[in-house]
């Protein structure tokens, strides 16, 4: 059984489908890359896997439960955490207080920020211990909002393990990123292959094709094709439909 089973997942915004009757499974343990054009649905795959977008129909299950019509909360507490496309940190706190605080809601507690985190020297173990996973303890106490742009997207990365995931749904990590951001964000991402299992959506192409075990190829809501870096690399039908198309740009 597969960790993750997608079966017939849909959602349409009026006439148009952005999931059409989808299928994907996820093993335990591989990086799954999900490549394909602007616009093909990628970022809506991953909003519907994590709960925070909802589905007109189909099958999410994780584990062999369904996770269809859980809260992204609930699918957190499952097992099930995400990191977003789009910066998402807290700049006015520390990178620790940002990871102590997820540390804090897996725990089934509420948000606090001040004090209280300050002083759980457990919270802070644990946010420590996944700011050095990323590379970045020593940020732990600079302010958020002074990290650079390659550094937040480490503490997102952070943030999103101090749930401690069993699957991992990464939305385009690399977006905006350095040349040495992205090749630090690779080595991190290439550290935790095997341990957590990874879904990943990204448009770099040599870095999913170095990272990814498998590759799913979605195009208008649809996946056309999932298979090894290689298989996908000599399928004409992903050549035809997107290969192609990146290596001509």
């Amino acid at each position: 059984m597969s960790l993750l089973e997608v079966r017939n997942l849909r959602k349409s915004y009026g006439a148009l489908k952005v999931t059409d009757d989808l299928d994907l499974s996820v093993e335990e343990g591989e990086l799954h890359a999900i490549i394909g054009p602007n616009g093909a649905g990628k970022s809506t795959l991953i909003a519907q896997l994590s709960g925070q977008s909802g589905s007109d129909g189909g099958s999410v299950r994780f584990d062999g439960t369904e996770m269809m019509g859980r809260a992204m909360h609930r699918r957190v507490r499952a097992g099930m955490s995400r990191s977003f496309q789009i910066t998402s940190i807290l700049p006015g706190f520390t990178a620790l207080e940002n990871v102590a605080s997820a540390v804090q809601a897996r725990s089934g507690s509420s948000f606090r920020f001040f004090s209280p985190v300050a002083e759980e020297s457990a919270l802070n173990d644990q946010a420590l211990a996944a700011l050095d996973r990323v590379g970045i303890a020593d940020r732990a106490f600079f302010n958020a909002g002074s990290l650079s742009h390659g550094e937040k997207r480490q503490l997102e990365l952070a943030i999103a393990l101090a749930t401690r995931p069993r699957l991992l749904l990464l939305d385009e990590p690399l977006a905006g990123t350095s040349g040495a951001e992205a090749d630090r964000l690779v080595e991190v991402m290439r550290g935790l292959k095997g341990a957590v299992t990874l879904v990943l959506i990204e448009h770099d192409m040599d870095a999913v094709f170095a990272l990814a075990d498998r590759i799913s190829v979605l195009v208008y809501g649809r996946i056309i094709a999932t298979g090894t870096p290689d298989q996908i690399r000599d399928d004409p039908q992903v050549r035809a439909a997107y290969l192609g198309e990146e290596e001509g740009t």
